[in-house]
C-alpha cells in the first residue's frame, strides 16, 4: 500500500528557541566530538542527523517526510556527486597517462623554493578563473603543486593552504564558475555588476595573501635540492613514464573546453579519455590496468616512497570517504532546510538590524552557518538572496552588495569546514586534513574578514533609495 507523504501545510514551523536549540546542538557535538574526543566526522554528522530528525518529529514531521527531506538535500546538489566520482577518475587517468608525473618532472627542475608559494598561488588562480572550477584546480595542478612543495621540504598544509586560496579565488571571481552565477541569479544582479563588486574586497584580500606568501617563501630560499636528488627524482619518474610535453595534452583539453565554458562533466570526461589514449599507447598500459586503475587508483613503483604516494592516488574509491560524509552532510541540510530552522534564526534577526553595515556582516555570518549545517555553498547562496532581498532594498543597500557577501560568506568558507562537500574533498584530494591546512587558506579568511571591515567604513557599501518598509511575510 502507498503512503502518502505528509502535505507540508501541516509542518509545524519552529520557534526561535527552537531552532537555536537545534542547530546549537548539531554545532556542539560536531565540535566537542570533532576537536575534543577526535572521534570519526562520520559518525559526528550521523548523530547530528538524529538530533535533527527527533526535532524535526517534534514538529509534526513524520518519517516519510523526514526521509523526503533528506532527500531534497542530496538531490539539490547532484551535481557535486557526479563531480566527486569524475575528479577520481580524472586524477587517476593522469597519472596513468604520465601528465602529472611530466609536471612534476619540470616543476622540480624550473621552479625555485623562495617564489614556489606565490607562483602556485597565482598559478591556481589562472587555472580556476579559466575553469571556473576550484575543484577541478585542486584535482590537477593543486596535486602537482603538493607534490612539488613537498618534495622541497614546505609544509604539506602551507601548500594545500595555498593551492586552496588560488583554487577559491577563481571559483569566487570567474564568470563561468558556477557559484558566481548562482549568486547572481540569486540576487537578480548582473553578472559583471556582480564580478566588479566582488573586486572591491577580494582583490584586496588577494593582494594581501599573495604578499604574505612571497614573504613566507623566502623562508625556504634554502631548501633548493641538490643536484644528486633532484636527478634522483627525475630519473625514478622517467624510468616509469614516458616523461614527454604531449602528455600534458589532457590538461590542455580540459583548459580549452572549461574556457568555452563547456559544462564540467563532461570536460572532465573528454580530459579523462585523451589521459586513457596516452596511458595505453605512450605509456605501454594494459587496458585491464588503465581501466582498473581508473576505479581503484594505479599502484605506481618509482623506487622512490614520496613519488610513490603521490603517484598511487586516484580512483573512484579514493572519493568514498567524501562521497559517503558529503551525502550524510547533505542529508543534514536537507532536514535543517525543509524545516526552516535556519530561515526562523536569520529572520529574527534581520528584522531587528538598523545599520546597513550590520546587515552586511550577518549575511556573512548567515551564510558561514549556512554551510556548516547544509553541508554546501549552493543552498546558503540561495536560502541567504531569499532571506536578505528585502531588507537590503529597505536599507536603501545596492543588491550588488548583497551577492558579494553571499559569496564571502558561502563560496570561500566551504572549503574551511571539514564537513561541507568542499571541505571534505580537498582534505581527501590533497591528503591533508582541513583543521591542518585551514590556517593557511589566507585567502579564504582574508576576503570574508574584509567584507565585514570594509562596509563598518563604508568602503563599497553601495547605496541607492531605499524601498518603502513593508511588513514582512512570515517564514
Amino acid at each position: 500500500m502507498t503512503v502518502s507523504t505528509q502535505p507540508e501545510a501541516s509542518w509545524k514551523e519552529p520557534g526561535f528557541l527552537h531552532a537555536f536549540a537545534t542547530l546549537a546542538g548539531i554545532i556542539s557535538v560536531i565540535s566537542i566530538g570533532l576537536f575534543f574526543l577526535e572521534a570519526s566526522l562520520h559518525s559526528l554528522i550521523l548523530i547530528s542527523l538524529l538530533i535533527a530528525s527527533v526535532s524535526a518529529y517534534s514538529l509534526g514531521y513524520d518519517f516519510r517526510s523526514i526521509r523526503d527531506a533528506m532527500n531534497s538535500g542530496i538531490t539539490g546538489a547532484l551535481t557535486a556527486i557526479y563531480i566527486f566520482i569524475l575528479i577520481g577518475v580524472l586524477i587517476a587517468a593522469f597519472i596513468q597517462s604520465g601528465t602529472l608525473a611530466t609536471l612534476i618532472y619540470y616543476g622540480i627542475e624550473f621552479v625555485s623554493p623562495a617564489i614556489f608559494l606565490p607562483a602556485g598561488l597565482i598559478l591556481c588562480s589562472l587555472m580556476s578563473l579559466a575553469t571556473g572550477s576550484s575543484w577541478g584546480t585542486v584535482g590537477t595542478v593543486g596535486v602537482v603543486l603538493m607534490g612539488i612543495g613537498t618534495t622541497m621540504g614546505i609544509p604539506a598544509p602551507l601548500v594545500a593552504g595555498m593551492v586552496i586560496s588560488g583554487a577559491c579565488f577563481g571559483d569566487k571571481m570567474s564568470p563561468v564558475s558556477d557559484t558566481t552565477n548562482l549568486a547572481s541569479m540569486t540576487t537578480k544582479v548582473d553578472l559583471y555588476s556582480h564580478i566588479r563588486s566582488m573586486l572591491f574586497t577580494t582583490g584586496p584580500a588577494y593582494i594581501l595573501a599573495l604578499v604574505i606568501f612571497s614573504l613566507m617563501g623566502f623562508g625556504y630560499a634554502d631548501n633548493q635540492l641538490p643536484a644528486e636528488q633532484l636527478a634522483a627524482m627525475q630519473t625514478a619518474l622517467s624510468d616509469t613514464f614516458t616523461i614527454n610535453l604531449l602528455t600534458l595534452l589532457p590538461l590542455v583539453v580540459m583548459l580549452v573546453l572549461s574556457t568555452a565554458r563547456v559544462a564540467a562533466e563532461p570536460s572532465m570526461v573528454m580530459a579523462s579519455a585523451v589521459a586513457v589514449l596516452l596511458a595505453i599507447f605512450m605509456q605501454d598500459q594494459s587496458l585491464t590496468t588503465v581501466l582498473n586503475s581508473l576505479y581503484g587508483g594505479g599502484s605506481v613503483r618509482t623506487g622512490l616512497e614520496s613519488m610513490d604516494s603521490l603517484l598511487g592516488r586516484g580512483g573512484i574509491t579514493s572519493m568514498m570517504w567524501t562521497l559517503s560524509l558529503s551525502l550524510m552532510a547533505l542529508a543534514l541540510g536537507g532536514i535543517l532546510e525543509r524545516g526552516k530552522f535556519l530561515r526562523v534564526l536569520v529572520h529574527t534577526v534581520v528584522t531587528r538590524i538598523k545599520r546597513a553595515s550590520t546587515l552586511v556582516a550577518t549575511t556573512v555570518i548567515a551564510c558561514f552557518t549556512g554551510n556548516m549545517t547544509m553541508g554546501e555553498a549552493y543552498m546558503s547562496i540561495i536560502l541567504g538572496g531569499q532571506l536578505f532581498s528585502d531588507a537590503y532594498d529597505q536599507k536603501g543597500v545596492d543588491r550588488r552588495v548583497l551577492s558579494r557577501s553571499l559569496e564571502e560568506g558561502a563560496t570561500l568558507t566551504t572549503a574551511l569546514i571539514p564537513w561541507t562537500t568542499g571541505g571534505a574533498f580537498f582534505a581527501s584530494t590533497l591528503g591533508v586534513a582541513v583543521i591542518e591546512y585551514a590556517p593557511w587558506a589566507l585567502l579564504n579568511w582574508f576576503s570574508p574578514v574584509l567584507a565585514i571591515v570594509f562596509a563598518m567604513l563604508g568602503f563599497g557599501l553601495f547605496r541607492k533609495e531605499p524601498e518603502p518598509q513593508q511588513t514582512s511575510p512570515a517564514v
